[in-house]
């Protein structure tokens, strides 16, 4: 697997080119590092340094209308490659694209994603907005 940490400047040009005044969830596969460095010689797992990262970029995520709407545990790959696998998966509710965009922006948060960048081995972020429902798995 490759390390996808923080988007491209296409994804990121993409992602802004989308509505910014709709809903969006935000689904999150990460694998963590088992052990991580700081600058300062610190070492921690890369779940304490993901953790870290909860911690710090949390209040603004909150402060911005952000919340997690679903959190599960990734058990096993059932259609997938056998070496791709995720130690966290969750949903992340933005009330639009602008919250998201002020969060990733905002000073407090650009401090707290240092340990996730450290934390991190491999992630997928996908941005997803809301479909019309319906009892069949087609859309």
């Amino acid at each position: 697997m490759s390390g996808n940490v923080d988007p491209t400047r296409e994804q990121f040009d993409h992602f802004k080119s989308l509505p910014r005044d709709t809903p969006i969830w935000m689904l999150n596969l990460i694998r963590l590092n088992a052990r991580v460095r700081y600058p300062d010689g610190e070492e921690v797992s890369g779940a304490e340094a993901y953790t870290r990262y909860g911690r710090d970029s949390g209040p603004v995520f909150r402060r911005l209308g952000g919340s997690i709407v679903w959190r599960g545990r990734p058990e096993a790959m059932v259609i997938g490659p056998a070496d791709e696998y995720w130690d966290i998966a969750f949903i992340a509710h933005y009330p639009n694209a602008r919250a998201f965009m002020a969060m990733v922006t905002d000073p407090a948060y650009k401090e707290a994603v240092r340990h996730r960048q450290l934390a991190v081995a491999d992630s997928r972020l996908v941005r997803m907005g809301e479909a019309v429902g319906g009892e069949g798995f087609g859309g």
